[in-house]
């Protein structure tokens, strides 16, 4: 539970940051406009495809198949028709009534603003806007595209509009699967899954629902899940993930500034380490706010550099007598931190700020920064293992998620600042598709004390958590309190090796017994290749046969021939939400 600043009575909040106040909305925020016309020219993007694709389908493709058996699917449906499943279906196409989708919106929206301790208004406004986006475009394709409806026996009076798309299905989108999104953001809870998939089906149930009442042709439900989903894909990049709207600047009386270098601390006080691009004036003073609210008085705020991306200013904290050293940024600012507060019993909050923030991810930490600092604060200190590393090249130093060679670092290293400002983690995806042509590498690995192994690979993980972005789980029994590394290979060859490799890595998402070499039979030659290669260890020693890319926590460093990686046992104390017994 949070903890009440002293003092900060009803009536005493002349110097509270206005636009995290409790109980009041940011007024008019800071790039409002801006974000409100990116925002509007995607969405005329938007309409632009979805009736350019109705228009393809009721016109030049109409005769083409599948097109031409779409009828198929609702007389299918319409022979099958029994009173349960009408019921059923009813029910289902109810859930994207119109009436239905504004009420639960509404109610939704009231509960994010009102059951939090802190309103959750950018949650509320990615819900609100993303329906309300969806069925603007709704509108202007119905205008845009003339479509009959199906020759069936329809079960529902015919509004007035087109066939093209299913408006049911488009709000049931952009509701549902919001919702869902919020469940599996917002919720740490392990029945986040089972509910956010529940609330993923209910589209695909309404979908189903319009069909099997001859309400419309399969491409309108398609048309219409597309509408949904672009809405909700837009609004979320443009609420959480764009940066550009930022609270007004509270004014601050009485309030001396507390954006200091370490060496000016009282001892026992709080240090908030932060990268300055990623955490601007603004950003800062919901921060404070935060912490303030759980009694940590006059934060020290410490900026991040170029020559020194947090390892300095977390030291000069801890010498200084920080109780508590909260870290704002990417995943290497969070490294960089850690390495100081390795060893030290200082907890550290990690605040995510960053593209990839793999540490947040596998800690079961909230993505939104200032979620992910209340829910800490609100936690226990854990301790969490790191892994000390060092190279040709490389001084010793630690990692806390992940460190590897060969073809995630080409990623990295071909990842811009402007790619990632502009698309987010999809920017790693993009560049992964520009490096898969990386050359093989040969190296060998000693693992403990066990003997020299020979491998060649085209990409080498030493990690300290498994999953990555997309909720990807590369290696499945990676913990981070386990007192273990993890070592993946991955070695797949041709087409066929590297759908087998994505096959084993997407089933490794059940985290279950720990897995180990997993291998196939090479066609006609009786031997066998393991295109991915699952190990544990507390002391890895790898040599390549030439210098390859390297990278630690998703920042590219100087390529070398050897790595050698040991794991430091709870080394690090982090403040985690509670955990489920």
């Amino acid at each position: 539970m949070s903890t009440a600043v002293p003092g900060r009575a009803a009536g005493a909040t002349g110097d509270q940051p206005e636009a995290v106040r409790r109980g009041r909305s940011p007024v008019l925020p800071r790039g409002t406009g801006s974000t409100a016309a990116r925002i509007g020219v995607l969405t005329v993007c938007q309409a632009a495809l979805i009736v350019g694709f109705g228009l393809l389908i009721t016109g030049p493709a109409r005769n083409v198949w599948p097109l031409t058996v779409e009828d198929h699917v609702d007389e299918g449906f319409e022979r099958i028709r029994t009173g349960p499943l009408t019921t059923l279906s009813y029910l289902g196409s109810e859930a994207g009534n119109t009436l239905t989708v504004i009420a639960v919106t509404l109610v939704s929206c009231v509960a994010l603003l009102l059951v939090p301790r802190l309103p959750m208004w950018r949650q509320a406004a990615f819900l609100a806007v993303a329906v309300s986006l969806q069925a603007l475009v709704f509108l202007a394709i119905t205008e845009s595209v003339d479509r009959t409806r199906p020759q069936v026996h329809r079960l529902d009076a015919s509004p007035p509009t087109s066939s093209y798309t299913s408006g049911h299905t488009g709000a049931a989108t952009a509701l549902y699967a919001g919702l869902a999104v919020l469940v599996l953001s917002r919720v740490r809870r392990p029945w986040r899954w089972p509910l956010a998939g529940l609330l993923f089906l209910v589209p695909l149930a309404v979908g189903v629902s319009r069909l099997y009442r001859g309400m419309h042709h399969p491409t309108d439900v398609i048309g219409g899940m597309a509408n949904g989903t672009l809405s909700l894909l837009i609004v979320r990049r443009a609420v959480f993930t764009d940066g550009s709207v930022t609270a007004v600047p509270a004014r601050r009386t009485g309030h001396a500034n507390t954006t200091a270098r370490a060496g000016e601390r009282e001892p026992g006080s709080t240090a908030v380490i932060f990268n300055p691009t990623v955490t601007d004036a603004a950003d800062r003073e919901k921060l404070r706010w935060i912490l303030e609210q759980h009694g940590h008085r006059a934060p020290e705020f410490i900026e991040t550099t170029a020559d020194d991306p947090g390892t300095g200013q977390a030291s000069g904290a801890v010498r200084d007598g920080a109780d508590l050293v909260v870290v704002c940024g990417g995943d290497g600012t969070i490294r960089a931190a850690a390495d100081a507060l390795a060893g030290s019993g200082v907890p550290l909050v990690v605040v995510p700020c960053g593209t990839g923030n793999l540490l947040a991810r596998n800690l079961g930490l909230p993505l939104t920064p200032t979620t992910a600092l209340d829910t800490a604060l609100s936690g226990t200190p854990h301790r969490i293992d790191l892994g000390r590393i060092e190279g040709d090249g490389l001084a010793t130093t630690h990692f806390a998620a992940m460190s590897g060679a060969g073809l995630d670092a080409a990623m990295l290293e071909h990842t811009g600042e402007r790619a990632k400002s502009a698309v987010g983690w999809l920017a790693y995806v993009l560049a992964t598709v520009g490096t898969l042509r990386t050359p093989r590498m040969r190296l060998t690995v000693r693992l403990d004390d066990g003997p020299v192994l020979h491998r060649t690979a085209r990409m080498v993980l030493l990690a300290n958590v498994g999953t990555v972005q997309g909720g990807l789980t590369l290696l499945p029994a990676a913990r981070p309190d386990d007192g273990l590394l993890d070592l993946l290979i991955l070695d797949p060859r041709g087409p066929g090796g590297w759908m087998r490799a994505l096959g084993i890595l997407i089933r490794g998402r059940r985290r279950n017994a720990r897995p180990t070499t997993v291998e196939t039979l090479v066609p006609g030659t009786g031997t066998k290749r393991v295109p991915v290669e699952f190990r544990t260890f507390r002391r890895a020693e790898l040599t390549f046969a030439v210098p390859q890319s390297r990278e630690l926590d998703g920042d590219p460093v100087s390529h070398g021939r050897r790595l050698t990686a040991e794991v430091r046992p709870g080394a690090l104390t982090v403040l985690l939400p509670a955990r489920e017994k």
